[in-house]
């Protein structure tokens, strides 16, 4: 599996758990979905993602995509 394809369902997975312990515990969970989705916000403008840099740190190597 590639990194870019693990950062996706790391963060698919983030904010669906965050959502339905909202749901079932507390609303200030979505606080935790608005990090996660200003997060990816914030990496599609700065090509960099703290997520990332942390799976490259435990063995994840970052792919190198061909340019079209």
């Amino acid at each position: 599996m590639g990194i870019n394809r693990l950062l996706r369902g790391i963060a698919g997975f983030f904010v669906l758990a965050s959502v339905l312990l909202a749901v079932g515990h507390s609303p200030w969970w979505l606080l935790f979905t608005a990090f996660v989705g200003a997060n990816l916000l914030q990496s599609a403008f700065s090509d960099w993602c703290p997520m990332i840099t942390f799976l490259q740190k435990i063995g994840f190597k970052k792919e190198i995509l061909p340019r079209t």
